[in-house]
């Protein structure tokens, strides 16, 4: 199969960008262990769909602002795609076609019948208010109306956006359908079909994979140094899981900053004052240290649950960690990658270790379509037998084929992918 380039295309892609380029290098490293046709490698490299819309809003003061949004549909083979909703001023196409690869990959390894979307508004929604969110929202909800539904492709939050933008998405699909379908959207309330558990999923899926990981290293958890970047939802949840599983946590950070505290910090007395203030801003104890300086502090486990491209070519060579676990989605570039790889540095790759949000996302579409709920317990256990699963699978190729943990997963995820498309074959 030519390449678009081949065919005589040779203008950049509309969803090129250094971010998707990350994504097929990392592609195209796989690949050659994932023993896949070359034609259905060359389709896999390409997104399936990609949308941009623009979406005009009225607001507070009365001005109409025209904000683009975006989503990308990577790959519907083996089900509906799925994928989060950021609302962020840096969205682009580019990073939208690059995260929904990677949700392919990652839906694929952990065995769930879904392919990989993303999707986001380009806003600032720190500077918006509650009710300016909730009108972008309906908007951009209705200008996906003709390409989202829960056998097409399934909406979830990611950056900025929570369960109250879910429901905001769901009532608005809801009302077009003239009946309820909470099954469109997954992460929203539980009043409204959302799933017990789905909002400690990804934190919590985070520590099993770094659990399951000292169990194969022969380290014990409870004995481990902890420093997490990142402590909202994904950072904020993992810190408090390290923690309950006798790790020592002794450096967190978000937007306002780090603090470190050598001794430990006091991790669920911080979680309760960042819900109630917004942010760690004006926390007394500790040592105040910004976002670079913690990335290089010594410590046992690095966590990172921030943001895409944090570790990269200027400081990879400084970090003083013995493993670190993605908690993000793509943030430790390429470069960075070699440079970790060949400092002997395990990592614990993004498409296995943040999956646990989309695992429980799964089980949530599962309940509402049977319209039957589960308990917490079991969705956490089941939760634990995904993980598991995914993690001995990813760490059995890296035994048998000498590859990073990375280059693993991708292997795992893609070869599966590869297998059920050339069982449907390439249409026509």
């Amino acid at each position: 199969m030519a390449s678009v380039h081949e065919a005589g295309l040779h203008r950049p892609l509309e969803w090129d960008s250094p971010l998707y380029r990350t994504a097929v290098a990392q592609f195209d490293q796989a690949v050659p262990y994932a023993d896949i046709d070359p034609d259905v490698a060359e389709r896999l490299r390409y997104p399936e769909r990609a949308f941009i819309v623009s979406c005009p809003v009225r607001l507070d003061d009365g001005r109409r602002v025209v904000f683009p949004g975006y989503r990308v549909q990577h790959s519907s083979v083996l089900g509906p795609t799925k994928g989060g909703i950021r609302y962020d001023p840096e969205v682009t196409l580019g990073e939208c076609a690059a995260l929904a690869v990677w949700m392919t990959w990652k839906c694929a390894l952990l065995r769930l019948p879904y392919g990989g979307a993303k999707g986001g508004v380009r806003c600032s929604p720190s500077k918006m208010s509650q009710g300016e969110l909730e009108r972008l929202t309906r908007r951009f909800t209705s200008e996906l109306l003709p390409i989202i539904g829960p056998k097409e492709d399934i909406p979830a939050p990611d950056l900025a956006t929570n369960a109250q933008t879910m429901a905001w998405m769901m009532d608005t699909y809801s009302m077009q359908k003239g009946h309820a379908v909470p099954e469109v959207v997954t992460g929203k309330p539980i009043s409204i079909g959302g799933s017990v558990f789905r909002h400690e999923a990804t934190g919590a899926g985070v520590v099993m994979t770094i659990a399951r990981a000292c169990e194969r290293l022969d380290w014990k958890l409870n004995e481990q140094r902890c420093v997490v970047q990142g402590f909202g939802n994904v950072g904020g949840i993992a810190s408090l899981e390290l923690i309950e599983r006798g790790a020592t946590v002794m450096a967190v950070s978000d937007v306002s900053g780090g603090i470190y505290d050598p001794g430990g910090l006091d991790i669920p007395t911080m979680s309760a004052y960042a819900a109630e203030h917004g942010s760690l801003d004006g926390w007394a104890t500790g040592v105040r240290v910004s976002n670079e300086e913690l990335l290089e502090l010594e410590c046992d486990i690095l966590v990172l649950a921030a943001r895409e491209n944090q570790v990269t070519l200027a400081n990879a060579a400084r970090l003083q960690c013995k493993l670190i676990a993605e908690g993000a989605n793509g943030p430790i570039s390429l470069e960075a990658d070699a440079i970790l790889r060949e400092r002997a540095i395990p990592i614990l790759p993004d498409v296995l270790t943040n999956a646990g949000g989309v695992t429980v996302s799964y089980f949530e579409w599962v309940q509402d379509l049977g319209r039957l709920f589960w308990g917490r317990d079991e969705i956490r256990a089941k939760l634990a037998e995904k993980m598991n699963d995914a993690f001995d699978r990813v760490w059995d190729v890296s035994s048998e084929k000498n590859l990073t943990l990375r280059t693993s997963a991708l292997v795992a995820g893609i070869r599966d992918v590869g297998v059920a498309l050339e069982a449907r074959g390439l249409y026509p």
